[in-house]
């Protein structure tokens, strides 16, 4: 209990011991919560550039393979330009590249050409350009790609028909960085125009 001295009043006495190792611990719980909170954010985030370099890898690529054609022939094939459906093809294109086909072709291979010819491509070592040059600062990052049928629901209203799965394909572009930045694509092809070649 305080008492007073004579003529002292109480606000100008101080702080008890105990007052002062109350607001110690108030303020000790209070900054620990906030460092807390800091080296939380600090390790959940990934290098913003890593991040976005990840994203531009990414959208780039799978730009590249929804540019590609979508026929029902392999474009080799004599038919491919005229074919109605794939009933009509001597060489059907098949998901996954057809035997000497890549997508930087050497001397005895032909580069891909249809969507269905980046099933299961990779770029292990770094980030490299169709012609097979290596893209400089790349070096750490890895893509892959996975090619899938894959219908689409009819959206909004039945106006707009659904696309059944032999007509749609499901492209996941996953590009992986320094830091573990991860970045997933998807995208959608549709066969549009079955009969444009490259």
């Amino acid at each position: 209990m305080f008492i007073p001295k004579p003529g002292i009043s109480r606000a100008e006495c101080g702080l008890s011991l105990v007052e002062l190792i109350v607001s110690m611990v108030v303020v000790s719980v209070g900054v620990a919560g906030i460092l807390l909170a800091l080296d939380t954010s600090v390790r959940g985030s990934v290098n913003p550039i890593v991040q976005k370099q990840a994203l531009a890898i990414a959208e780039a690529l799978l730009e590249e393979i929804q540019l590609m054609p979508f026929t029902y022939c392999d474009p080799d094939d004599a038919v491919a330009e005229t074919a109605e459906d794939t009933g009509d093809c001597g060489v059907a294109e098949a998901i996954g590249p057809e035997a000497g086909e890549a997508r930087n072709p050497g001397i005895l291979q032909t580069p891909f050409d249809n969507v269905n010819d980046y099933q299961g491509f990779q770029l292990l070592s770094g980030i490299i350009d169709m012609t097979d040059a290596a893209i400089p600062g790349l070096e750490a990052y890895q893509a892959t790609v996975t090619v899938a049928q894959q219908g689409i629901p009819a959206i909004i209203t039945p106006a707009v028909p659904a696309i059944p799965p032999d007509e749609a394909l499901l492209i996941t572009v996953t590009v992986t960085g320094p830091g573990n930045a991860s970045v997933r694509l998807d995208g959608y092809r549709t066969r549009y125009v079955p009969n444009l070649l490259p």
